[in-house]
Order: structure tokens, then sequence, then C-alpha cells
């Protein structure tokens, strides 16, 4: 929630203070800590004489809504630390803030610059140590727009070694209908879930027997993989890129020549070492990219723009807490790109890069999307040379600029070589994905002493623009998964169609023939010909989202068609079997 505090912020920092003082209502010796708002809503910490359950909430937020109808006002106090002793002289947390404030400290215990000013907020009998901002009365929270949502356990300070805490989540909003709405789409988001669809349609396991963070995919869940990169690898062919191929281990040598180990090296798989050889399970591609530029022989300018792509398995060693479904994994494989350019030539590659993202992004149905361009600022992990970071942040911003991109710039969260420009496309909950990212990059061919001839003779280095699309494969997957709610278009659906005879002996063979002569023309055809009744059939199709099911009876193989029926329960009729092929592969043609 970063900016000035909106309406918004001052209602949720509000309903906060309202919980507390509801909580201390049922529980008068409740020691309490912090309260702040949050994106979607606020928590309080207490430290109580007993577990609160969601068995609890409906008291609560009963006493909420007492306390907001009453329309106390929000006064603001100072206080010296003196006095903010003595009013707090049984709240052990208050006290260990107020030292804090008194030695100069901010909210994070860092020492602050300016003068740190001790103040409370009331309303009716409940005064907390806060700084603000507040709505003008507790009536001006919606007395219907808010929701206690969870309960869970949280360190003092989130150190471990401190009492653990009780923390309880809520959400507020401005009105009921923006609760409702952010509840429905709690809902939808879970029936999205991704892991549990995965399992549901059969796409993709974990196993402790293979490993945490290392997903096993199931030939449906395989065929969606090769559907979505073999369509990116089409699409960056007619771009111009070239692909290949660099295997999964690399000496940690060229990782110290390139940066990575110095700046990466936690993220890394340990070390394999082969007598006096360190190897690394590959963690990233532009070392490696840079490697093979070299390898090939000395290169002429007019051989650049030269365009590298690879999709490749990368390995991450993610904190085992930190994985979650496909969305986080520790192996990965990347639509990674790197195209060796001269300064000149920035701005037309930042255009190329451009477009292909947008078709790509548009054959998704995620063409809302914004661009973060992400900059060194003062503090990080960066390579040291400022000279290189003013030039290739000056030329992304002139790209954006050229191609009329509306930006947001964000210091601190650039990569360590150069400043990158991020993608964040909404789904179809609205939710915002990191996909796509565009990375100019001054720093690595120079320490790794990848150069090109110019056209003066002499020796010249190439700027380096990463690109990828998509992300990884697996991340993207889990999106896509959410984004459509297992409900794949027909093109990119692992079973675009199931044939189900009504009578397996009367009706068997023409439905092979269909199924044949769908697969000639390359679709993934099922042939459902279980002892199932046919309405069972329809209905085991609908569940795995299958895009179309062909029923055939007497009438249809007497007459050479097909009975259609969508997933949603659409029935399209009777159609002959070349007008649903010619449906069909308009629809996958046009990615409709």
């Amino acid at each position: 929630m970063a900016g000035a505090p909106d309406q918004l912020y001052r209602i949720r920092h509000s309903a906060a203070h309202v919980m507390a003082q509801a909580v201390r209502e049922i529980f008068p010796d409740a020691l309490i800590a912090i309260g702040p708002p949050i994106d979607d809503g606020f928590y309080y910490d207490f430290d109580l004489p007993r577990a609160i359950t969601q068995d609890d909430f409906a008291d609560i937020e009963t006493r909420m809504r007492r306390i907001i109808a009453a329309k106390h006002p929000f006064v603001y106090r100072e206080v010296s630390a003196a006095e903010a002793r003595t009013f707090f002289h049984d709240q052990p947390y208050k006290i260990e803030l107020i030292d804090g404030l008194d030695a100069g400290q901010d909210d994070n215990g860092d020492t602050s610059k300016e003068k740190v000013v001790i103040s409370t907020y009331r309303q009716d009998n409940f005064e907390d140590l806060c700084r603000g901002p507040h709505v003008a009365t507790t009536g001006d929270i919606p007395v219907d727009g808010f929701k206690l949502m969870s309960v869970a356990g949280a360190y003092w300070r989130g150190d471990e070694k401190r009492p653990q805490l009780q923390r309880i989540y809520a959400t507020a909003w401005a009105s009921k209908a923006e609760l409702d709405h952010y509840l429905f789409q709690l809902e939808e988001a879970k029936r999205r879930d991704h892991r549990r669809l995965g399992r549901e349609l059969n796409l993709f396991y974990f196993s402790e027997d293979v490993g945490a963070g290392l997903p096993l995919f199931t030939p449906k869940g395989e065929m969606l993989r090769y559907l979505m990169e073999s369509y990116v690898r089409e699409v960056q062919t007619r771009y111009g890129y070239q692909h290949v191929w660099t295997g999964h281990l690399v000496k940690e040598t060229l990782y110290h020549k390139s940066g990575h180990y110095e700046n990466y090296r936690d993220s890394m798989f340990p070390p394999m070492v082969d007598g006096d050889t360190i190897f690394r399970l590959k963690p990233m591609n532009c070392p490696s990219h840079m490697t093979l530029f070299k390898e090939m022989g000395r290169h002429s300018y007019r051989e650049l723009p030269m365009r590298f792509a690879e999709f490749a398995t990368l390995y991450r060693y993610e904190d085992s807490g930190a994985l979650s479904g496909l969305t986080r994994v520790r192996s990965l494989t990347q639509d990674d790109c790197h195209v060796f350019c001269t300064p000149d030539q920035i701005q037309a590659e930042f255009s190329r890069c451009l477009q292909l993202i947008n078709e790509v992004l548009t054959a998704y149905r995620l063409s809302d999307y914004r661009v973060r361009l992400s900059l060194r600022g003062n503090e990080g992990k960066f390579v040291k040379d400022d000279d290189k970071w003013e030039r290739a942040t000056a030329a992304l911003k002139q790209a954006l600029d050229a191609n009329g991109v509306v930006y947001e710039a964000v210091e601190g969260e650039a990569a360590f070589y150069g400043p990158k420009a991020d993608f964040l496309a909404k789904d179809a909950l609205g939710r915002e994905w990191q996909l796509s990212t565009v990375q100019v990059d001054f720093i690595q061919p120079e320490r790794l002493g990848v150069e090109y001839v110019g056209e003066d003779g002499q020796m010249h280095t190439p700027v380096l623009i990463h690109r990828a699309v998509t992300g990884s494969t697996e991340r993207f997957m889990g999106v896509m998964i959410e984004h459509y709610a297992g409900a794949f278009p027909l093109w990119l659906a692992p079973t675009q169609a199931v044939i189900i005879p009504i009578s397996d002996e009367k009706h068997g063979a023409y439905a092979q023939e269909v199924q044949a002569k769908l697969a000639a023309l390359g679709m993934r055809v099922e042939l459902n010909m279980s002892r199932d009744r046919m309405n069972a059939k329809i209905r085991d199709a609908q569940l795995q989202k299958i895009p179309y099911m062909l029923i055939i009876g007497d009438r249809e193989a007497s007459a050479g068609a097909v009975a259609v029926r969508t997933r949603t329960g659409t029935d399209l009729g009777a159609l002959a079997v070349d007008d649903f092929i010619a449906r069909a592969q308009l629809e996958i043609s046009t990615k409709a």
C-alpha cells in the first residue's frame, strides 16, 4: 500500500483499532502488539490467555459493529516517552516499542535521521500507540464492509526466539458490494487453484520420493507443456531467433567471471566436485549463451543482432518454505533469450521484443498488462559500474519512450547486472503476474570477454538484451490453469475432443473411423469405449473440461456426422464430420 494513505488505507487502519478494542472487551487482560493495514485488509497481534478460533469471530464482529455504530471520534495526541510508559505500564510489547522510539528508532528498529514523535490514537475507551492516519470517527468504517478471515501464529517482531502471538487477519472494504466481490474472488481463486486442478485434470503431481519443488508431468501435462513451448518457439523463429541448447551443468568458475556467483550463490544447488573442477547445476542461461557466442568464432558487426533462444531446465535452490505448486519450484524450464547487438540496435531490438510479447500475451488472453521499469537504486547487490548502469538505464528508457510504453519506475528491483522492463499481466480474476521481461546488460559481456569486429575494424563489446516471454514453463502453466480455470481454449487443450458412441457394438467401428480421420489432421482426440452409460461419459468429459464431445448414434453413423456438445453443456446438434473439422480448425488457427 505504497504512496499517500488513501481512504481505504484509513478504513483498514481504523478497523484494526476497533478489532483490538473488541478483543480487549472479551479478554480484559489481553496483551496487544501491533495492528497494521495490509493489502486487502489488516491484522492485529495479541498475547491472549487462550487460543482464538474462528468460533470467536462472530462475537468479535458483533462487538466491532456496536463500536462502529457509536461513531466514536479518533483522537490524536502526542505524548512523552515517560507519559507513554505510564499509560502502557501493563503492556510489555508497547513498552518495548516505546523504548525503541525513545532511542530514536523507527518502526523497523532502525535509527531514524529525524526526531521520532510518540503519539497515540483513541476511540471510545481504547487507546493505542499510533502515527495514523485514521478516518474521522468509527462511523466512517462501513459496518457491513469488513470480515474476520483467519487466525495464525506470529512471532513477536518475526523472531522465533521471541514469544509467539496470535494474529487475527481481517479484510475491510469501502462497501458491502466491494467486500462481497472480494470474497467471491477468494472463492473463485480456490476453485481455480492450479494445485487442485492439476490433480483433478491429471496434469502433474508432486512426490516425496522425488523431492519438494520437483513436479512430475503426466502425458496430458507434458502435452500442455509441449503446446505452450512449441507456440513460443514458432513465434520466436518468425521473429528471427535461433534456438540453441547449452545443457544442465556448468563449471563454477564461469559464474565467478560473470558475477553470478557473488550475487546469486544462495540460489544455487550445492557444488559437485570432480577432482579440481567444481560444477553447478545451471541456475541461469546467460553465461552459457555468451560462452557459446565466443566459441562460435570471431563475429562481425554485420552478423548482429544475433538472437539466441533456449528452453532450458534450470535449477534454483529455493527455500522449502517458499515452494508453492508450479508457481515456485526448484526445477524450471525457462523460455530464455539473449540478443547480442550494437548500442545503435537496442531500440529496434526492444521494439521487436515488445511486438513478440504483445503477440504471445494476446494469444493467451493476457493483453491487459502494465510495465514496471526496475532500476538499480541505492541498496542491494548490484555490480558497481556507474557508467554502464547509466548507459543501460538511458537506453532502456529511450526504447520504452520510443515505443510509447507507459511505465512505472521502481528503485532497487533491477537485475544485478542491469535495469529491466517487467511486464505484469492481469489474469481472469484481475490478479497480477510478472511474466515477461526485457533487460539491458552492458556489464556481463565485458566481464566474459564477448566481442565483435566493428565497422572500424576494431574489437567492440556487444550489448546483451535478456528477454523472456512467458518466464518459466512451470510457473506459466500454473498461471494458465488458474486463468482458464482448467478449461483451456481448443488450441491449447491437451485433449480437444472425446468421441462417445452410444453403443460400442453398433457404433464403435464408425467412431474409430472418425477418431482416425481427426487424428490424421493432428487433432488430439480420445475415444471413450468404456461400459459407462452415455450421460456418465458426457459428465466425465465435462469434469475433465474437454472442449468438445462428439456423440455417435444410428443417425450420425448413417449420415457421416457427429452430434456435437461443448463442455459448457451447449448442444450444437448434428454436424457433418467435415463441417466439425472446419469449425475446429478455424478455432485452433485463430486461437479463438
